[in-house]
């Protein structure tokens, strides 16, 4: 229960920032219609696990989805799945001063810190098929723990829109 705690704190903490998406990429079926796509539902995928966070997500992707003129459904065309993954990295940086770079006579300072790395994935799976038929995601890194609330649905609505920016693809006919 305790680890329970600690890891949805942790995530309540970094999510949001780490939404911030630096980076996004996408990829889909080549043979999917997607004009034929107009409704969809959620599904569960891989969530943060923090109530608050979740919810902004799904907003954030409900709002997004609303703009490419999708509506909710009980009988959705595709439905929508989330997932949410943390990473750390060690960032390794030396800093010297003086004559010879730390070698003769100057002075060197090595810092290692971790850096996190965030990233939302969001996929639409053919609803008659049960086949994925597009795969968003957005990745950042260094993701910066003192995010207020606005800062986090800023963030949060950034990398989402950020996603679905490519969403329908264009495909070569």
């Amino acid at each position: 229960m305790k680890k329970q705690l600690v890891i949805s704190l942790v995530a309540l903490v970094l999510v949001p920032v780490l939404l911030q998406a630096q980076k996004t990429s996408y990829d889909f079926d080549k043979g999917a219609n997607f004009a034929a796509y107009k409704t969809y539902a959620h599904k569960d995928g891989t969530k943060v696990g923090q109530q608050l966070i979740d919810d902004r997500i799904v907003s954030a992707i409900d709002s997004a989805l609303a703009s490419k003129g999708f509506t909710k459904s009980d009988k959705p065309d595709v439905f929508v799945v989330y997932h949410v993954a943390f990473d750390k990295q060690k960032d390794i940086s030396t800093f010297s001063s003086g004559y010879g770079g730390g070698w003769a006579g100057g002075t060197s300072t090595t810092q290692v810190r971790d850096i996190l790395i965030g990233t939302l994935v969001i996929d639409l799976a053919d609803a008659a098929k049960g086949q994925m038929v597009w795969r968003g995601m957005a990745t950042k890194e260094g993701v910066d723990v003192q995010a207020k609330p606005d800062k986090r649905d800023k963030n949060i609505t950034n990398a989402v829109t950020k996603i679905f920016k490519n969403y329908p693809p264009k495909q070569k006919g």
